[in-house]
């Protein structure tokens, strides 16, 4: 009886991580050092989505798993800045290769898709509730 609501529960977790992603991507755009303080660009991270069964439940009910991953294929954008203490021997400074628009756009469609998944799950909650209904 809940398994549409457990299936589309692992889309509402994936797209928050998805949420999630997005703002760290925003947080980290001027980011030109790593964690341990040597100068190395921030790398975009991106969520990736795959179908996985659901533990407990029916066999073949899948849900949703997802995968963050870093971007290495992009190059960093160079910006000439030297005057910056992480500036290289010709004065450009390496900022994480981050564009604001692919970030908003991703970010409203995650959004969407989240609010999508609370519909679902909603309209599964009018049609237990109908089923009750109509057994008692």
């Amino acid at each position: 009886m809940f398994n549409p609501i457990d299936v589309n529960t692992t889309a509402l977790i994936a797209e928050r991580q998805r949420m999630n992603t997005i703002a760290d991507n925003l947080a980290n755009v001027n980011t030109t050092r790593n964690a341990d303080g040597k100068s190395s660009p921030f790398q975009r991270r991106f969520v990736t989505f795959a179908s996985s069964e659901i533990e407990g439940a029916p066999a073949g009910t899948a849900g949703v798993t997802y995968q963050v991953n870093v971007d290495t294929s992009t190059p960093p954008r160079r910006v000439y800045q030297p005057g910056h203490p992480d500036a290289d021997k010709e004065g450009y400074v390496s900022y994480p290769n981050i564009d604001f628009m692919t970030e908003f756009v991703n970010a409203m469609d995650a959004s969407r898709a989240y609010q999508a998944n609370l519909v679902a799950i909603d309209m599964d909650k009018q049609i237990d509730n109908l089923s009750l209904k109509i057994l008692a």
